[in-house]
């Protein structure tokens, strides 16, 4: 018999984090076990928690390194050995002859904390180069922006989702918590309970939008001018918060004057929302006595996503729903450690703690922490898009850990050419992904279950993930990978593979800083079900609520950021006459790469599809089931139709979680926000026309 001893740990995919048991079974594998402990989830987890052993299994993950040999042109297995000295050959003789911006990285906001960290390390130390991105950057970056702008700093909730049910009106912006953190959705349900209103703004009637006591439908990309209209709204019907405003903020009277413009006629002709709508929304969240915004990918993915959070912001500071108990904005990040991902090193622009790269006092410290010359550390890179468009022209050879962009990227078709055209591809990952099969070397590397390490949950709580059980004998952590790959670049110090060891290091990287962690050890978060960053020191409480005596700016003032409504990248016309919106569904995560592989996830949500209303899909002349192909200017994919009357008439739906000819991605618009770089992931023109079979 087993032993019946369990590790308490924490689930692999979204940002939520929820805690879990998981128990040896018979099989050698583990079964995952209820954690009602833990106040996240208190038991609570969906389907892809639930099954996420599966993935651990031989059947379905890498168990050793392959190479691609030109005899063949497949991949194929190697030694460890060799496939680190192919790793490591390509990398160099890309950097010799392109000089070190020549060689690209991009990781992704799965990876722990240790080892995001340590791959911006590797980047810029071991390699040289400032090409350094991740996928984190099509997930809240929008959102970060605009936070830092109004409030200093970046964190995705500055409370604790417990507070949310205690709240008098939450308004929850382009989010599907129902399907995408399907666990979050009793904290609404607890808010409804407790006499709380709850607002939904989505295009389509989700099955968090029936939960709400108002569901408003813009048009896609309109979310900016919504938000400017219901502040206009608050200004003419004498409902802002002068006290806090004068007290607690700066800027008002220029983002004021630009909400005067967006008056309410003019809003419901840009968005679709009849004006006693807008007014009852007004009416819902002002009444309260305490309110929140909760954003996620809706207004957050669009080529003004930084102005359209931040006018979302600006509603809450008029309204004195920010900075004190029970009140705020927030944003929902999506995938598992997008907080921490982007807080220690794999963004662009960004140093451990949330440092900027071109700021000299942040160069000269975390030089310090790494034992080399602040001049000898690049500056800033491009931003994802940008790096993955570069690609086989400026830079001619890509190390990938943890993502697949083949299916995430917008634009994907011209993603997957750019891939195929570089010099070299390595790829680290579980699973042989879309992206992965393109690679000269796949590297296997340890997943969740099998190794321990640090994570940054939505609410800025950071958590333990601990080992359970052991690897597969071909399997390596990725920390082992960047050890022995820096070893072979010539640095045989610096990279440790103990994730204790890192994180220790990555304490006294980030002291100082906005996201600072050097008060967290392994033995707190143990101890306390996670700490809450900041925690400068070790006698420190950790701060589950921030701003509640001052804003993270300079003078301590929320800063109101103007801004005006703009049309999306692309708007629709006589050829593309329809709208095409984007997001996930319950049984699917991000681009797929791990769920499409485990049976009851794939027998719950098999493939993609295009969701439309009836009185479209009568005009296009699709029934239910039948292939419709959407057409944009970037290409063309082909999926089933669903029709349902919980869409607006003039939009589309599709899933992002496939490849080949439903790739979602395919048709996405890769415009960026100027700001946070973010694509328009959210909207785009289409057409739509009957497939055949």
């Amino acid at each position: 018999m087993l032993a019946a001893a369990t590790t308490s740990t924490h689930c692999p995919y979204c940002a939520l984090q929820c805690g879990m048991n998981l128990r040896p079974a018979e099989d050698g594998g583990v079964d995952v076990v209820e954690r009602t402990d833990f106040p996240v989830n208190r038991g609570a987890l969906c389907g892809k928690g639930r099954t996420a052993p599966a993935v651990l299994s031989s059947q379905v993950r890498l168990t050793g390194p392959l190479i691609r040999r030109h005899a063949t042109g497949g991949l194929e297995p190697a030694t460890w050995e060799e496939a680190l000295r192919a790793v490591a050959d390509g990398l160099r003789r890309t950097r010799e002859s392109y000089g070190p911006d020549g060689v690209g990285v991009f990781g992704g906001g799965g990876l722990t904390n240790e080892k995001a960290y340590t791959l911006g390390k590797f980047a810029r130390l071991a390699l040289g180069t400032s090409q350094i991105d991740y996928n984190g950057r099509f997930c809240m970056s929008s959102a970060a922006a605009a936070g830092i702008k109004a409030f200093g700093v970046d964190r995705g909730l500055p409370f604790p989702l417990e507070d949310i049910p205690r709240t008098g009106c939450v308004i929850l912006v382009g989010s599907n918590l129902a399907e995408t953190m399907p666990p979050a959705l009793r904290y609404l349900t607890e808010l409804k309970e407790n006499g709380g209103r709850l607002i939904v703004i989505d295009p389509r009637r989700t099955r968090t939008a029936e939960q709400a006591d108002l569901h408003i439908a813009p048009r896609p990309g309109t979310d900016l001018a919504l938000a400017l209209g219901l502040l206009h709204l608050v200004v003419a019907e004498g409902r802002v918060d002068e006290e806090f405003v004068e007290s607690r903020t700066t800027g008002w009277a220029d983002a004021r004057a630009a909400a005067m413009s967006h008056w309410p006629t003019l809003v419901e002709r840009i968005t679709g929302v009849p004006v006693p709508q807008l007014r009852e929304v007004v009416r819902m969240f002002c009444d309260a006595e305490n309110g929140m915004v909760l954003t996620a990918r809706g207004p957050e993915q669009q080529s003004k996503g930084t102005d359209t959070v931040g006018a979302w912001i600006n509603l809450c500071l008029a309204t004195g729903r920010a900075g004190r108990p029970l009140s705020g904005y927030g944003c929902l990040t999506g995938q598992g450690n997008g907080q921490g991902g982007r807080e220690h090193g794999q963004k662009a622009d960004q140093l451990p703690g949330y440092r900027k790269l071109d700021d000299p006092e942040a160069r000269t410290h975390v030089a310090g922490v790494w034992g080399v010359d602040p001049d000898t550390l690049p500056g800033p890179g491009r931003s994802a898009y940008e790096l993955l468009d570069a690609l086989g022209q400026d830079v001619k050879a890509l190390l990938v850990m943890a993502s697949n962009p083949v299916v995430s990227a917008p634009r994907a078709a011209h993603i997957e050419e750019r891939l195929k055209s570089l010099d070299f591809l390595a790829v680290a990952d579980v699973v042989l992904s879309e992206t992965a099969a393109l690679a000269d070397v796949v590297l296997p590397v340890t997943q969740w279950a099998e190794e321990t390490g640090t994570m940054t949950n939505l609410e800025g709580r950071v958590l333990l993930r601990r080992r359970a059980i052991t690897p597969p004998d071909g399997v390596r952590s990725d920390l082992e990978v960047m050890n022995a790959l820096a070893g072979l670049l010539g640095w045989e110090k610096g990279f440790p593979t103990d994730p204790e060891e890192v994180f220790d290091e990555l304490r006294r990287a980030s002291a100082g800083g906005a996201a600072d962690y050097s008060g967290i050890s392994y033995r707190r978060i143990t101890e306390e079900d996670g700490v809450f960053w900041p925690c400068p020191d070790p006698e420190h409480p950790g701060t589950p609520r921030l701003f509640l005596d001052r804003f993270a700016t300079p003078d301590g003032l929320a800063r109101f950021v103007p801004v005006t409504h703009r049309a999306a990248a692309e708007e629709p016309d006589d050829e593309y006459p329809v709208v095409l919106t984007t997001g996930r569904v319950v049984a699917q995560y991000q681009s797929g790469a791990q769920t499409r592989r485990v049976a009851e996830l794939t027998a719950a949500a098999p493939g993609p599809f295009v969701e439309l209303h009836p009185r479209l899909a009568e005009r296009v002349g699709v029934a239910e089931g039948e292939p419709v192909a959407v057409v944009s200017r970037r290409g063309r994919a082909v999926a089933p139709a669903r029709i349902t009357a919980t869409i607006r008439p003039d939009t589309v739906f599709m899933p992002f979680h496939w490849p080949g000819e439903g790739r979602a991605n395919t048709l996405t618009n890769p415009a960026l926000d100027p700001t946070s770089r973010m694509p328009e992931f959210k909207t785009c023109a289409v057409r739509l026309e009957p497939a055949g079979d």
